[in-house]
């Protein structure tokens, strides 16, 4: 043995008073702490609730039994959209070799649960995919890259079926089609922190790219 000791997790590595780490082993791989899947556990279940009260009827408190039977639909779509697009942000950052983990955003998470619970809106910030390390501009257009395209590549998967069924599974397919590109477009979109910011400064024409993907998709499901 040769005493080195392998952290899957920045949140556990012993850092110095220099800020530097001793006998740690970096080792790509999709691998989860216990923290962040605390983390992704308690966003997603803040996300569902949110999405039940702000797909059932104006006011949302009334209408409990609607939130209650829209707990699976929202699930789906948080599954889909939030869960998928920020897994892929991970599986880059560690496909680089760089510490890479979700961390919620507490404040972001009370704001969309009341505003679900109280007016049946959500503008959810639930958190996002940290990277630890100094990626180049090239590795984090590529990283920031993978969440909306991992978004337009279900929102596309479920069209199709979408196409092909009738009924519940058609709404159902339309539904999560309908959220996952939405999602892209708005993480598209280069302003701040977005992706889309990432991917601009990378490559325009990636994102020119995508972000016409995105509108074509959403614009087809309004159709």
């Amino acid at each position: 043995m040769n005493g080195r000791k392998t952290y899957y997790s920045f949140h556990d590595i012993p850092f110095g008073s220099t800020g530097s780490y001793n006998n740690v082993s970096l080792e790509p791989g999709m691998r989860f702490s216990q923290v962040e899947i605390v983390h992704i556990l308690i966003a997603m279940v803040v996300l569902t609730v949110s999405f039940s009260f702000a797909f059932a009827p104006y006011p949302p408190l009334s209408n409990l039994s609607t939130v209650v039977g829209n707990l699976p639909l929202s699930f789906l779509a948080i599954a889909t959209a939030f869960f998928c697009h920020e897994i892929a942000h991970k599986y880059m950052g560690q496909k680089y070799g760089y510490w890479s983990e979700f961390r919620m955003f507490p404040q972001g998470l009370l704001f969309a649960l009341f505003l679900g619970v109280s007016v049946g809106i959500v503008f959810a910030a639930p958190g996002a995919v940290q990277i630890f390390g100094r990626p180049t501009r090239e590795e984090s257009g590529k990283m920031a890259a993978a969440g909306p395209t991992t978004n337009l590549m279900i929102s596309f998967i479920f069209f199709l079926l979408m196409l092909s069924s009738n009924g519940y599974i058609r709404y159902l397919s339309f539904f999560i089609a309908y959220i996952n590109a939405f999602l892209a477009f708005f993480n598209l979109l280069p302003f701040g922190p977005l992706d889309g910011m990432k991917i601009f400064r990378w490559k325009k024409e990636v994102w020119g790219l995508l972000i016409v993907i995105s509108i074509g998709i959403f614009i087809t499901l309004m159709v």
